[in-house]
């Protein structure tokens, strides 16, 4: 799932208005959201301008629905997948989870449901059928302040989910006497959604780093700094 997918010319077409999103977020990655008119939108699609229109009233709609869709994509492959994860009894590697890899190396459930998170946050990230989508998260600034609201609300959630993630596996690293990490829960959270967040500015699919190669530097990164 990490490495580069070529397009392959026999896949389904999107549905109009999947197709208008996909583009739109390609245009706006590309040339800046400011820098964008419904006029390109229209163009990149062979739409007419009341073409368009008649699926999406304004940018801004068009952004907002950019935007949710990656906070869904976050909480169908990441968040609920997480959740599910049970690392007891595991004797170590990878398990499955409906079809997603899970990190159970080690036999603690806490800390198999952060190792995983951390695998398929970057594996969402770098997804080539998403990457523009993801890319969007960080563009909400443009949206009207109601829109922004809820788009900002889904993403406090998930880092309210990280934080309370890693206060659990903090606690239980304690009990056991394995972590003296001063790091708290929030500060550990803001950094670990932070770091994943951004690679998308620097990863390149030839270059020296390969996608698995992100996972166990930044879990070793994580768990060695904030775990202790």
């Amino acid at each position: 799932m990490l490495r580069e997918a070529a397009v392959d010319s026999r896949e389904p077409r999107l549905e109009p208005r999947q197709e208008i999103l996909r583009t739109a977020a390609r245009l706006f990655q590309q040339q800046g959201y400011d820098a964008t008119s419904m006029n390109d939108v229209a163009a990149a699609l062979k739409l007419s301008k009341g073409g368009l229109y008649h699926h999406f009233q304004s940018k801004d709609e068009i952004l907002f629905h950019i935007m949710s869709h990656a906070m869904d994509i976050t909480e169908a492959r990441v968040i609920n997948v997480v959740r599910r994860v049970d690392g007891a009894g595991a004797s170590g590697g990878l398990a499955r989870v409906d079809g997603a890899r899970a990190d159970v190396t080690h036999g603690d459930a806490t800390e198999a449901r952060l190792r995983t998170l951390i695998r398929l946050h970057i594996e969402v990230v770098l997804s080539p059928e998403d990457r523009e989508i993801t890319v969007m998260l960080h563009e909400n600034h443009p949206l009207p302040p109601a829109l922004r609201r809820k788009i900002n609300a889904r993403k406090k959630d998930y880092l309210h989910f990280v934080e309370h993630l890693i206060a659990d596996v903090q606690r239980n690293a304690q009990r056991k006497g394995n972590s003296l990490s001063p790091v708290t829960p929030r500060a550990a959270a803001l950094a670990l959604v932070g770091m994943i967040n951004w690679i998308y500015q620097w990863y390149k699919p030839d270059g020296p780093l390969t996608g698995e190669a992100i996972v166990q530097q930044y879990t070793d990164i994580f768990f060695r700094g904030a775990i202790g």
